[in-house]
């Protein structure tokens, strides 16, 4: 069951409705999940770093509780301009940023675009330069890939792939897995993350590539040393990029870092954000 403080608010911003969770007081941060994930990814780091800061955790648009409309761009660079959006909803002048995945990608887009924006940066196995979209989801952009996949199929192939992005099965348990399939977990939700699926574009990260070495911001890279989908070399490469950056590994662990080690990435997260 989710804490009654966890519980997804609404807030509209361009016409549509994005779901988030929000905890604590104090600094804001805002935590941006990546794919096929929803802020349900922060749900064991959300009460550490509660303690002391507001933290704000969205479901990006077309994921988790938030609006998923079938005609709506939903590439990283459209949630980027949704996610500074929902800041103005929420009075959030400035941030610390922590994002996941494609959010990472939506975060470097914010970073690069609006700075003054953005106070502290973290990103955690993240999209960079051409390191995405990965092979397992190429077949997946082909139109009309959904239309020859029942949804018990569909359902089945994310429950054979999830696990995958962790080091020990054991650490992403049966109950973990079925709330990151629930809200795919039918035939809309099947139709819109096969949207998702055909907006992992690498053009919008190797876009601002080069802005990367102009970002002002101190920087965390936080990465598990065996992901298979986003590949340690890709954080190494991104830590000596943006100037003022640091590379954290988290050893024992691959891309769900959140679900592996929680209360490792919390304590990092945390040290980094007081710092």
């Amino acid at each position: 069951m989710t804490p009654a403080h966890l519980e997804p608010r609404e807030v509209l911003v361009d016409g549509h409705r994005l779901a988030y969770r929000e905890a604590g007081d104090g600094p804001p941060v805002l935590l941006l999940h990546g794919i096929p994930t929803s802020s349900e990814l922060w749900r064991d780091v959300i009460p550490r770093l509660a303690q002391s800061r507001r933290v704000v955790a969205p479901d990006l648009l077309n994921y988790g509780r938030s609006d998923k409309p079938a005609r709506a761009d939903v590439s990283i660079n459209a949630q980027a301009r949704l996610m500074l959006g929902l800041m103005d909803a929420l009075g959030l002048r400035r941030v610390d940023l922590v994002a996941h995945d494609i959010g990472g990608g939506v975060a470097q887009i914010m970073a690069v675009r609006r700075p003054e924006r953005i106070a502290r940066l973290a990103l955690a196995n993240t999209v960079c330069f051409d390191s995405w979209p990965i092979p397992e989801f190429q077949p997946l952009q082909a139109p009309g890939a959904e239309d020859g996949m029942s949804l018990d199929d569909f359902l089945a192939m994310l429950r054979d792939f999830l696990p995958n992005g962790v080091h020990r099965r054991e650490a992403l348990g049966e109950d973990a897995i079925e709330t990151m399939l629930d809200p795919w977990s039918d035939e809309a939700g099947k139709r819109a993350l096969f949207r998702n699926f055909r907006r992992l574009n690498p053009e919008y990260t190797g876009a601002i590539a080069g802005e990367l070495e102009t970002l002002p911001h101190p920087t965390l890279i936080l990465w598990g040393r065996h992901d298979p989908f986003q590949k340690l070399a890709y954080g190494e490469t991104l830590a000596a990029t943006i100037p003022d950056a640091r590379l954290e590994v988290v050893e024992d662990a691959a891309h769900w870092i959140m679900a592996e080690k929680p209360g490792e990435v919390a304590d990092r997260l945390a040290a980094f954000l007081d710092a």
